[in-house]
């Protein structure tokens, strides 16, 4: 019996790339991910979608991808922190923010967070630090406090919008 007898097919475009691959129907979008696509930087956390590590953007939305399954986003652009970056290599202003700012410490929460927070910006561009606190309530820091995660947020839309960004925590 053949082994894609059991499987699924899948077209999707990861990354501005399209992919095609037979999926066992179970296997979930971040294991497609990382498993078959190499792409390991949403992270696997909880699996119950509570942490927010695994968050990718999928046809313009933040998706936790824990929680779904690959046939679920057949056809559908799903966009990883690999894909984050500039076409030219430089990186992404909400990258640049968190460098910045230090939006970091661990990293383990970071590219779920860069995800989430790069379709905050799409949904609005200028969005105040309670907004923006709202907005990353689904991904979970445990080093952070989330201050510098949040002035790397304004510092990305401020860079975005054309206008002075902070300068650079200390």
């Amino acid at each position: 019996m053949s082994d894609q007898i059991d499987q699924m097919p899948v077209s999707l475009t990861v990354n501005g790339k399209k992919v095609q691959r037979f999926v066992d129907p179970r296997m979930l979008l971040i294991h497609f991910l990382r498993e078959e696509m190499s792409l390991t930087g949403a992270h696997i956390g909880c699996e119950t979608s509570h942490c927010g590590a695994c968050t990718v953007e999928i046809d313009g939305l933040s998706v936790k991808s824990c929680t779904m399954f690959a046939v679920q986003a057949n056809g559908a652009a799903v966009n990883t922190v690999e894909g984050l970056a500039n076409p030219d290599g430089t990186l992404h202003a909400l990258q640049e923010g968190f460098r910045q700012m230090h939006g970091l410490q661990c990293g383990f929460c970071t590219p779920g967070m860069l995800m989430r927070a790069k379709v905050l910006l799409a949904e609005n561009p200028d969005p105040t630090e309670d907004e923006i606190r709202h907005g990353i309530a689904g991904n979970l820091c445990r080093c952070t406090g989330y201050q510098n995660i949040v002035k790397a947020i304004q510092y990305a839309a401020a860079k975005l919008n054309g206008r002075p960004h902070q300068e650079a925590a200390e």
